[in-house]
């Protein structure tokens, strides 16, 4: 798959238009559900911004690998999912745990990437050059939150990402298995820096760890760590993340020919939704004129109040509920009520059945093209 697929196949102001009118919905898609999510894991502004930056930042940029078919559907899924266990991890571990959040982030992020275009059992190249992608675009996620550390931890777990993949490729496609030499001494340097570096963490806080009352040197304390959050955890996201991408295809098929007939429909709904909220500021005025000029024509706490509580009252009576602050007393209130529900129900009957008859020719059309691509796939 390419880095990045051009819809026309160059460079052009339409290409770059579209481009960013897809970035665009991407981006928003994936901050309307990872923020709020992001907050509700944890208050801290600066997980939300890690959770945040990186979600976007893989959202985005998958999208426009994808392309502008699936890009969309694509981008927000795996950029939301991505945020959202970036705030987790950020939320969970205290200080700053970027060791701890960056190498099962990028794992998952090419588990996500294969599992939707397998592209690692090609060989150990592309593996190295989805994970320096993956990398790149988290490192660039987290630059708001943790300025140049974040670029230089999710570029130190390029390496071992890709031995992972690239491994999983070739036991996948039962080649020999023979990891290039400078991806293994690379895997080996990072290690060997981080084992340091948790080391001298351990040693200028002072933390002693302790098995039943034997002190346990601070370099094998950080040996464990690079087992566990560095290789176990990393593969067990990778796997993960390509099963979940793999199961998830099908279903992300079907949205995107929900996405055509929900385009179809947006016209009439459109349509129904005007006529359904001029109905209900109609209403709403005449409640309030009789309100009023006949002071017992309604009773309740807001029976004497602005146009907000009457176009509320209108609002609920179109759905046939019941308005707390405001209860019809009168008999010509209740005659109101009573023909505002008959007009509601009626409208949308007659809306019903005129958006049906509007829709069917629409709908064997897409059903009819839907077809013929699949024939068309089928016989290629």
């Amino acid at each position: 798959m390419p880095i990045l697929e051009l819809p026309e196949g160059r460079l052009s102001y339409r290409t770059v238009g579209r481009l960013a009118w897809l970035s665009i919905r991407i981006a928003a898609g994936v901050a309307c559900v990872v923020v709020p999510f992001g907050y509700a894991i944890t208050g801290v502004h600066k997980d939300v911004l890690m959770g945040a930056g990186s979600g976007l930042a893989f959202g985005i940029g998958i999208g426009l690998r994808v392309g502008q078919r699936a890009g969309l559907s694509t981008g927000i899924l795996i950029g939301s999912v991505a945020g959202l266990i970036t705030a987790l991890l950020a939320g969970l571990i205290p200080q700053d745990g970027t060791l701890f959040i960056v190498p099962p982030v990028v794992a998952l992020a090419v588990g996500l990437i294969d599992g939707i275009s397998p592209t690692v059992q090609t060989g150990y190249r592309r593996a190295v050059l989805e994970s320096l992608t993956m990398s790149v675009l988290l490192g660039l996620g987290l630059l708001p939150g943790l300025g140049h550390s974040g670029i230089v931890s999710s570029l130190m777990v390029m390496a071992p990402t890709a031995l992972i993949a690239g491994s999983y490729g070739q036991i996948v496609a039962r080649r020999r298995y023979r990891p290039p030499v400078l991806l293994i001494l690379g895997s080996l340097a990072v290690w060997s820096a981080i084992v340091f570096l948790v080391a001298q963490e351990y040693e200028r806080y002072g933390s002693e760890v302790r098995i039943d009352d034997v002190p346990i040197s601070h370099f094998v304390v950080a040996t464990i760590y690079i087992i566990v959050f560095m290789i176990i955890v990393p593969i067990a996201t990778f796997l993960a993340g390509r099963a979940a991408a793999v199961w998830i295809q099908p279903r992300l098929r079907v949205y995107r020919q929900l996405t055509e007939y929900l385009r179809v429909m947006w016209v009439p709904i459109g349509s129904f939704a005007i006529g359904y909220l001029t109905l209900i500021v109609l209403f709403a005025g005449f409640y309030g004129m009789l309100g009023r000029f006949f002071q017992d024509a309604f009773s309740g706490d807001g029976a004497a109040s602005g146009v907000i509580d009457w176009i509320a009252f209108s609002f609920f009576t179109s759905l046939a509920r019941d308005y707390s602050e405001i209860v019809p007393q009168s008999l010509a209130a209740r005659a109101l009520v009573a023909g505002h529900l008959v007009l509601s129900i009626g409208w949308g009957l007659v809306v019903f059945a005129a958006v049906m008859s509007y829709l069917q020719p629409q709908i064997e059309r897409i059903a009819r093209r839907e077809e013929t691509d699949g024939d068309g796939h089928a016989s290629t």
